[in-house]
């Protein structure tokens, strides 16, 4: 299974899919919801699409990082941390080399698959991360596509999402993965 997993992340170049995503703040006890579209490119390229509750773009290039939210004009620039262009930040690094990167077990080693027939695996990063202490995977047994993830960080806040609608290796353009700034933004430093 583990084979399986590194060899389809292993030949996709490119991913794209629309998302459902809850977020819980474990000390404030609260829950966002959101939703929008994914695009990951190998070589760290990111781009999350939020349409909802507000619109914001998270983009980079594997070496820059953009983060626009139009409702307060605004784009925070500065260099991608190391972190997106490895496990944590892209599927494509991190699920290409699963053996490599985590420690890999079943969640439920008596039944490992989902409601919905994926097969369900808890994988733990052999290096630890401040964003990441822990992610569940939730595969698709016959493609080996990613439908849920939760990842977990050092604090007990978890990001949940639900995967629709992917497309593999459809040779997303670069230029996806750069951000000009609209005329009239102001562009703040990342910190």
């Amino acid at each position: 299974m583990i084979r399986g997993v590194e060899s389809a992340y292993g030949r996709m170049t490119d991913l794209k899919a629309d998302f459902n995503q809850t977020s819980f703040n474990k000390s404030l006890n609260s829950t966002i919801p959101a939703q929008g579209a994914v695009y990951l490119k190998k070589g760290g390229k990111v781009r999350w699409e939020y349409s909802e509750p507000t619109k914001q773009e998270i983009v980079s290039d594997g070496k820059n990082l953009w983060v626009y939210t139009p409702q307060l004009n605004q784009v925070n620039v500065g260099d991608a941390p190391e972190a997106l262009a490895g496990p944590a930040g892209s599927f494509l690094a991190g699920l290409g080399k699963l053996h490599e990167h985590f420690t890999v077990r079943f969640l439920n080693p008596a039944q490992p698959s989902d409601a919905d027939g994926n097969v369900v695996l808890d994988l733990t990063p052999r290096q630890p991360l401040p964003t990441m202490a822990r992610l569940i995977l939730a595969l698709d047994p016959k493609t080996w596509e990613v439908r849920k993830a939760t990842i977990h960080d050092q604090f007990e806040n978890t990001v949940s999402m639900r995967f629709t609608r992917l497309s593999v290796n459809s040779g997303l353009p670069d230029k996806l993965f750069t951000f000009v700034p609209p005329a009239g933004v102001a562009t703040v430093p990342l910190r």
